[in-house]
């Protein structure tokens, strides 16, 4: 059954993408390298939802940690990439 992705749902998504990302030092390092953020403008914007699309679509950019993720958070990773779609809306 598909998850209606609502704006609230998707910024829920991220936020706790956020969280699994953070729990990586090597996959958070290479995020802030990527985003080119530092870790006081994403704690800063954490969550705005620009911030959050940016977290989901990097994990859609790794296999290995999107697998992860969706197996912990018991998610389709194609209800990732529509969270993000979302939020880049």
């Amino acid at each position: 059954m598909q998850i209606p992705i609502t704006q609230t749902y998707a910024e829920t998504l991220g936020l706790r993408a956020l969280t699994f990302v953070a729990s990586w030092p090597d996959a958070l390092s290479r995020f802030l390298v990527l985003s080119g953020a530092d870790s006081e403008s994403l704690r800063q914007y954490a969550a705005a939802p620009e911030c959050l699309a940016a977290v989901l679509e990097f994990l859609l950019t790794s296999e290995d940690l999107l697998t992860q993720f969706c197996a912990d958070e018991a998610v389709d990773p194609r209800t990732v990439h529509l969270a993000a779609a979302r939020l880049g809306m």
